[in-house]
């Protein structure tokens, strides 16, 4: 099963008169969707977009796999446990927050910038924070702790790829426009694959899509 989620189809948030945008995939802060909570392990898939001098205060997170992958500009990270890094275009951030942790994001560069921020949840609650930035990362991200896997997919224009034959995928395409099943995607696109086989993604433009490749624990504990 295939379900396709339209950019415009997502619930806007952020505060554009801060300088923030954000686009959610899944229900988040004020916005609650009891048909749309989750997907696997995905709590959330957001689309950032920061101004010249925007950011996000200092807030906390706790039990939650924050992984952020910078699509255009420059991400500033500080944390409580003591991280502080720039994040560039093409870069990852893992933030484990655990058992609790406070973190400030914003954009202190020139130009603007655009991230997505994903959600999961974790297979244990608890522990300590941590932090990781992959700079340069190839095709995947192994997340043990919410038993997923990240592939990045860059594509040129005619180039296929195979979807992960796995009990959950998510589909979110970060630029150009790929086919899937039949259906063209877009910047800000996204699909949830259910036992889909494997099907491929086949780029009509040169494309950037990011995948989650996640188990379904219903089936385990059930």
């Amino acid at each position: 099963m295939i379900r396709i989620q339209r950019a415009a189809e997502r619930y806007p948030g952020g505060d554009p008169a801060a300088g923030i945008e954000t686009r959610h995939a899944l229900s988040f802060g004020p916005y609650y969707d009891p048909d749309n909570l989750r997907f696997g392990a995905l709590l959330a898939c957001n689309e950032e977009r920061l101004a010249p001098g925007a950011g996000f205060d200092e807030h906390p997170h706790s039990h939650t796999e924050i992984v952020t992958w910078v699509v255009e500009g420059e991400l500033t990270h500080h944390d409580t446990a003591g991280h502080g890094t720039v994040v560039r275009a093409g870069d990852l951030q893992r933030l484990s927050s655990a058992g609790g942790v406070r973190h400030v994001e914003r954009n202190d560069a020139g130009v603007p910038l655009t991230f997505v921020q994903m959600w999961l949840a974790p297979l244990a609650p608890g522990g300590e924070p941590s932090y990781e930035v992959v700079r340069g990362l190839g095709d995947a991200y192994e997340l043990p702790a919410a038993d997923a896997r990240l592939h990045v997919r860059r594509l040129g224009p005619g180039d296929s790829t195979a979807v992960p034959d796995a009990d959950l995928v998510y589909v979110h395409v970060v630029r150009g426009t790929v086919r899937l099943d039949g259906e063209e995607l877009g910047p800000g696109d996204a699909a949830r694959l259910t036992d889909a086989g494997g099907p491929e993604l086949l780029a009509a433009a040169a494309a950037e899509v990011l995948v989650w490749e996640m188990r379904d624990w219903r089936r385990a504990l059930g």
